[in-house]
């Protein structure tokens, strides 16, 4: 067999897929290396609805979204092994050698680019700091929807939920629908973690309870969790005395955040965004290491599969199409309430008129604005009614004439 190609794509989710189908369809040797039993990432276990929408224009779920790409994937004949562990990689010369851990033993495969679309994992309850024992019971909501949706298993019968993000949220409506009693929502910051949309249908249309700026401090239970302490905080986060209440439960579902997964890229020499916490990538979704791609949730956290996928298509182009030349890298500066923006970088010798940005607010702003200005000129400019940290805003972008001298700014501004 020959263990040679063009591309190595490292995750089968919807990033992965994506990434190897288009680089497949311009005309590279690609393979798919997938650490689960099955394509598909993360989508196999999303059952609810609200996907493919951008992509498809109409609504699926989960599992409906990612069988599109693996069928297309096996209809190109696009090679792929699951159950495959990438434990090392190493540059020699100008070509990269990972080492795999396969249900055949330990493979050696050699590729000229590699793309990233190992996904993000869960923030766990040793990241959150509550105090007590380490009772059964404590779960993230990743976690126990696997639990539901893929196993069967309904582990549940009084629930708190520690965190607003979107899998909590849709969690806390699944979990009602399967017979749980979801006490409450508990977000420790000021606002909602998760989108609108989530908080009105999975939240409110079950009259599940809110409360925010408040959080668990406090667990209790030996073998199984019998009860959760919650406390309000202040404007720094910090438990307020004598706001405390003790809540019986059986279940706490943390929904405290997710984190890109790049270890393995960082292993190579791949640095990430301290803000985006993903891999620092150019307008071609190239990392700071040539030939080393990333793309969907391991370079920011996507609230839409859709985004996810477009990333990917334009790694797995970019990786496939690449001309042999210098990369020649300029800084995009933001400013403003800007949180963060992906790409951070142009490469001034290899991009398309139209270069696919996203981006968040680090506050909730309304009539916001904003703005691309290179050498002090604004060229691009657009109007949002409101933007708010955990909705991701996506726009197109014409750069013309760039050269390595431009100073790019990125600059949101608008009313608190």
């Amino acid at each position: 067999m020959n263990n040679n190609y063009d591309v190595i794509v490292i995750g089968g989710g919807p990033a992965g897929l994506a990434a190897a189908l288009e680089a497949h369809l311009c005309g590279a040797k690609v393979i798919i290396l997938e650490r689960e039993v099955e394509l598909g990432g993360i989508l196999k276990q999303c059952i609810h609805d609200g996907f493919g929408l951008l992509r498809f224009g109409e609504k699926l779920s989960g599992p409906e979204y990612a069988i599109r790409y693996i069928e297309e994937v096996k209809k190109n004949n696009i090679p792929y092994k699951t159950l495959a562990f990438v434990s090392h990689i190493n540059k020699v010369d100008e070509e990269y050698h990972l080492s795999v851990v396969t249900r055949d033993g330990m493979e050696h495969l050699i590729c000229n680019k590699i793309i990233f679309a190992t996904g993000c994992r869960e923030r766990s309850a040793k990241q959150v700091f509550i105090q007590g024992t380490r009772p059964f019971g404590v779960i993230t909501a990743g976690a126990i929807q696997h639990l539901v949706n893929i196993d069967g298993i309904m582990p549940s019968k009084n629930v708190v939920i520690l965190g607003s993000g979107d899998i909590g949220l849709i969690m806390a409506r699944r979990l009602t629908l399967e017979g749980a009693k979801v006490l409450g929502v508990y977000e420790v910051k000021p606002t909602v973690s998760g989108l609108s949309r989530n908080v009105q249908q999975c939240l409110n249309d079950f009259n599940i309870p809110l409360h925010l700026s408040t959080t668990v401090t406090r667990v209790f239970g030996d073998e199984r969790l019998s009860a959760v302490e919650v406390c309000k905080v202040d404007e720094k986060l910090r438990p307020i005395k004598g706001t405390e209440e003790v809540i019986e439960c059986d279940t706490l579902v943390l929904s405290v955040g997710l984190i890109p997964e790049n270890e393995l890229a960082e292993s190579v020499g791949v640095t990430a965004d301290k803000l985006a916490k993903g891999a620092i990538c150019d307008n071609n979704f190239e990392t700071n290491i040539d030939n080393i791609y990333t793309c969907g949730n391991a370079t920011h956290v996507n609230d839409l599969a859709d985004y996810v996928s477009l990333s990917a298509q334009i790694a797995g182009h970019a990786a496939a199409t690449k001309k042999d030349k210098e990369r020649l890298l300029i800084d995009i500066n933001v400013t403003g309430d800007t949180l963060y923006l992906v790409p951070e970088k142009i490469n001034i010798n290899d991009y398309l008129d139209k270069t696919v940005m996203f981006f968040r607010s680090n506050k909730i702003l309304k009539n916001a604005t904003a703005t691309i200005s290179v050498d002090g000129e604004v060229i691009f400019k657009k109007r949002f009614m409101a933007l708010r940290p955990p909705e991701m805003e996506k726009i197109d972008v014409e750069f013309k004439n760039l050269n390595k001298n431009s100073n790019i700014i990125f600059n949101i501004e608008g009313d608190e």
